[in-house]
């Protein structure tokens, strides 16, 4: 395993990441998620990514069975914050109110006394960055979270949580989240030069556009057991799985041959190379 710095931070990250959205706490029970985690601690991953939203927590409760007994130096733990967690209107979104009630949630579900990397799950247009930045100075200094993120803001929203954290001398973001894959490469234009200017690492998500990437989809078959097949699962992968999608994958075997690759391993391989990402999500 290779590791990499975060952006322009002192943080080191696995260039592989092991996330848990619509896995672990939902479709993955604790035993396999355990299993999972620590295949993924045997091959060198030590930062894992996950989100209070998902599975309503229990991805994190998850997560910290799986990590149990693992030195806590040793791992580099990430989640996020955005989507309504109940009915309430302030468990939402990224005020200071939601922010702390939320860090010290995760903290809970986690098990652990501080968050490596917290991340704006979404921007929050109803709530002044002045005052998301703020939160995020207080709970840093409170040493409960190290580092903080955004996750699939665009470039005018990056640019303004910039200045505003530069006007008050506080953290700024060392990271963004994005979709990116061969497939959705619409980061490329503003996003990354953004963020290469500023010292912003790239987090990938979805890098095997939801393992279509990985090969194992044809055009009209759906194989049993996959993600695919899966009405629950394969709701946010629709476009993916349409027809000329699928045949753009085909165009990548003989390339994937050629150099003696897997798919999967090929598509992991086409995120890394760019200079800004520092670790892809599997």
């Amino acid at each position: 395993m290779e590791y990499r710095q975060l952006g322009r931070s002192g943080l080191r990250v696995s260039e592989i990441s092991l996330g848990s959205w619509l896995t672990f706490g939902a479709t993955v029970d604790v035993p396999a998620t355990t299993e999972i985690v620590r295949a993924a601690l045997d091959a060198g991953i030590q930062f894992f990514d996950t989100a209070d939203v998902y599975a309503s927590g229990a991805a994190e409760e998850a997560l910290r069975t799986a990590l149990a007994g693992v030195p806590r130096h040793h791992l580099v733990l990430a989640t996020k914050a955005f989507f309504p967690m109940s009915e309430n209107p302030n468990d939402r979104g990224l005020s200071r109110k939601h922010l702390f009630e939320s860090v010290h949630a995760s903290l809970r579900r986690l098990g652990t006394d501080y968050i490596d990397l917290h991340q704006c799950h979404r921007p929050d247009a109803t709530v002044p960055i002045d005052e998301t930045v703020r939160a995020y100075e207080d709970l840093i200094r409170q040493g409960k979270v190290l580092y903080w993120g955004v996750s699939e803001w665009d470039d005018r929203q990056i640019g303004e949580a910039l200045r505003s954290a530069d006007r008050r001398g506080a953290d700024r973001p060392i990271s963004s989240q994005p979709q990116y894959s061969i497939l959705r490469r619409g980061i490329e234009r503003r996003v990354l030069p953004l963020c290469a200017r500023e010292g912003i690492g790239q987090i990938v998500w979805s890098p095997l556009a939801q393992g279509v990437l990985t090969g194992k989809y044809r055009p009209g078959e759906r194989p049993a057991g996959t993600r695919a097949a899966d009405p629950f699962q394969s709701r946010f992968m629709e476009a993916f799985l349409a027809d000329d999608a699928l045949g753009r994958v085909e165009q990548l075997r003989p390339i994937a041959s050629d150099l003696g690759l897997t798919m999967a391993q090929l598509a992991l391989a086409w995120c890394l190379r760019q200079d800004g990402v520092a670790s892809v999500i599997v």
